[in-house]
């Protein structure tokens, strides 16, 4: 059984917009309101984040995460790991390092971004981590047997990952065939649908709708919102049956 928390649905700005006076934005419904796309995967033995971003340590703190044995990132924009310095706490509270798991790419921007974290006599205090390479073989985190699902976000290459009967897959504009075998036969499935209207490195709303009907997952949820998709409460009841709206909070479970 995988326990699967929505921590954020939002784009890389997140909703609302700052200084944005749009309907979505002035909505009073709190699905309306997004941090940045992430998202919490616990078995019985095993608690783990995919990406930590600007909004992590909020993330953490409104959902209660006193515990995590890993991180894994999909890919080294800042909306998907700028808040990696904020493993800190969970450093201080099991006296080990967190383990990183990441391809060799994002590897560069974390070094590069944190390098604080990897001098050999730093101070007392900073982030403790262990970086894992993610190659294309499946590896394990606990008892989580995660696939990469190589994805493109325009030219940057973007891991999905499935996990069990359980897929996720964020900011994407193209997957191939071979990729898309990795995710059929999911029984649940997390996809990035930016907006309805166009845009050069992220789904469009139809495009998500196109890709999940052609995929049969029972069951789909959609994340990785611009402002510009519009009211949840409006948007949702005309999405077709097996396709739901995530939003920050939403917890559900996968047999």
């Amino acid at each position: 059984m995988l326990n699967i928390t929505i921590l954020g649905s939002g784009t890389s700005t997140g909703v609302p917009l700052i200084g944005c006076d749009c309907k979505v934005c002035k909505s009073n419904d709190p699905r309306d309101s997004r941090l940045r796309t992430s998202i919490k995967i616990q078995s019985n033995n095993t608690s783990v984040v995919i990406d930590t971003t600007p909004d992590f340590r909020y993330q953490m703190l409104r959902t209660n995460t006193t515990h995590l044995d890993a991180v894994v990132f999909t890919h080294p924009h800042r909306d998907h790991y700028a808040g990696l310095d904020d493993i800190r706490p969970f450093n201080f509270h099991s006296n080990k390092p967190m383990q990183i798991y990441a391809n060799e790419i994002t590897q560069v921007a974390i070094k590069r971004d944190f390098y604080y974290a990897f001098e050999k006599n730093k101070d007392a205090g900073l982030p403790e981590m262990m970086l894992h390479t993610i190659h294309k073989d499946p590896f394990k985190v606990g008892d989580l047997l995660f696939t990469p699902i190589e994805v493109m976000h325009r030219e940057l290459p973007v891991l999905g990952f499935r996990i069990g009967d359980f897929s996720y897959i964020t900011d994407v504009n193209y997957i191939s065939e071979p990729e898309k075998e990795k995710i059929k036969g999911s029984k649940v499935l997390i996809l990035s649908a930016l907006r309805p209207e166009p845009h050069p490195t992220h789904f469009t709303l139809n495009e998500s709708i196109a890709l999940a009907t052609e995929l049969e997952i029972p069951q789909v949820y959609f994340t990785h919102f611009s402002h510009q998709i519009g009211l949840q409460a409006q948007l949702e009841p005309q999405l077709p049956s097996f396709i739901k709206m995530a939003y920050d909070g939403l917890q559900f479970s996968v047999e």
